[in-house]
């Protein structure tokens, strides 16, 4: 049924107008002349008084009835119901009001579900550290009540502290990673994007890892014109790439090779870095990336499963994308894909 409109005129002012009108013809009673004339004056007077009321006491019961309805469907939202016969498409103020309500309740509701979930990665996340920082502190208590409780010959001692300084490094690099991260997912990573060229962006990121690949072997090479540029950020940018090839390195075995290749790719420019590691299965291509993701065959190799994570998130925010094809057995090639 199509709502009734009404002027929202509070009664007070309409029982204050129909006093106005009856003092009003009090006062010209004496100069409107003839009995029946003063009469029907009186009476349309007298007829306006009571339509005056009556279309007060009406308005009074159409707001009653508007509070009513809209306390009725609010309970109903916050005991989880729908809105009883609401019909979305009358054009009725009623309707309108509670077209809003409804879409604030999405919105609240969106809001606690966003809720529920950060509580859940919240958690997650409490958990991963917990198990990442558990060994290295264990193992550091453990060699230093040796150290204190036990004779040790001096070449032991120096085995031992060795052991303890990379358990240190260990903690240190796991407590960088997750700054990093706090810094990445809060929005607070500062960014200095400008047209760099490339070349020396890598040569940065192949310096940070070239021991490691000299201690197995493993060939690097880079083909990328020096004139090469692109709008990234040098610094986080060579990071990104660094956490790649380290990616590399790790799993590409004794006497393996990694190629460093760049060129031009539509609008971007295209950074591919393949290497002859163990390969990624195809339905693990979007899980590598995930935060503190290591698939069963990683699990023997030294990590906590950042390293793409941040290298991603680093380039997304520079406008850029990452994305990886492998072969089981053969290797995998990752393409960074920076805007010109």
């Amino acid at each position: 049924m199509r709502e009734r409109t009404t002027k929202n005129i509070p009664a007070g002012q309409l029982l204050a107008a129909a006093a106005l009108l009856l003092i009003f013809l009090g006062v010209m009673w004496e100069f409107i002349p003839g009995i029946w004339l003063r009469i029907l004056v009186f009476a349309c007077g007298l007829f306006s008084f009571f339509l005056v009321l009556w279309w007060g006491q009406r308005i009074q019961k159409d707001e009653s009835d508007f509070a009513g309805r809209l306390c009725g469907d609010i309970d109903a939202l916050m005991d989880g119901h729908e809105i009883p016969d609401y019909h979305p498409y009358e054009e009725t103020g009623i309707s309108r009001v509670r077209g809003k309500l409804l879409q604030y309740d999405d919105k609240m509701r969106e809001s606690c579900g966003r809720s529920d979930q950060d509580k859940q990665t919240i958690q997650e996340v409490v958990s991963h550290i917990s198990h990442q920082v558990k060994t290295p502190v264990s193992n550091l208590r453990m060699f230093t009540d040796i150290l204190q409780r036990r004779e040790l010959s001096f070449e032991k001692r120096e085995q031992f502290l060795a052991t303890m300084a990379s358990q240190v490094d260990k903690l240190d690099f796991l407590m960088q990673s997750l700054i990093k991260m706090s810094r990445l997912e809060t929005g607070t990573l500062t960014l200095h994007i400008g047209t760099n060229g490339l070349y020396d962006t890598i040569a940065k990121a192949v310096s940070g890892i070239w021991a490691k690949a000299e201690r197995k072997k493993i060939e690097m090479t880079v083909e990328c014109d020096s004139r090469i540029a692109a709008e990234h950020d040098p610094r986080w940018t060579a990071e990104a790439l660094e956490n790649i090839l380290d990616n590399g390195v790790k799993y590409t075995p004794q006497g393996g090779s990694i190629h460093i290749h760049v060129r031009p790719w539509q609008f971007y420019m295209r950074i591919d870095i393949s290497d002859t590691g163990m390969g990624i299965e195809r339905e693990h291509y979007h899980d590598v990336f995930r935060r503190f993701y290591r698939g069963q065959e990683a699990a023997a190799q030294e990590g906590v499963g950042l390293g793409l994570y941040l290298a991603r998130g680093i380039i997304t925010a520079q406008k850029g994308y990452i994305s990886v094809k492998s072969s089981v057995g053969e290797g995998s090639t990752f393409s960074v894909f920076l805007p010109e």
